[in-house]
């Protein structure tokens, strides 16, 4: 249980730490890795739904046996990243730099998985 509420803390305080300065970063992004965001509702709509994301897991990192359940959804969500970067980078859509990003994600939804077994049931 001890191991399941490190992973969490982490992960959701690594996460509000990585997602908050993107809210003040959308030109930045568009400079660096041309072109230019067009739809910035989906940039900050992407940012403000991760977000949130990273509040869930302190809840859970408080009781993983109670929030046991959320830990798969939890999983589910860092999954979505990595798999969306993996397709993107397996079609030459994005290059190997942009497909690392989900490197953290990927780790974290390893350790997420290995929360969820160890809290047992």
């Amino acid at each position: 249980m001890k191991f399941a509420k490190i992973v969490f803390w982490v992960a959701g305080v690594f996460g509000v730490l990585v997602l908050t300065p993107l809210y003040f970063t959308f030109d930045l992004a568009g400079r660096l890795d041309p072109p230019p965001i067009t739809h910035p509702q989906f940039y900050y709509g992407f940012v403000g739904v991760a977000l949130v994301w990273q509040f869930v897991y302190m809840p859970i990192a408080t009781d993983p046996l109670r929030f046991r359940p959320v830990m798969i959804l939890a999983l589910l969500a860092k999954a979505s990243y990595v798999t969306t970067l993996l397709v993107l980078y397996l079609q030459g859509r994005i290059a190997p730099v942009q497909a690392a990003t989900g490197v953290p994600d990927a780790l974290f939804s390893l350790l997420f998985l290995l929360a969820f077994f160890k809290t047992g049931r």
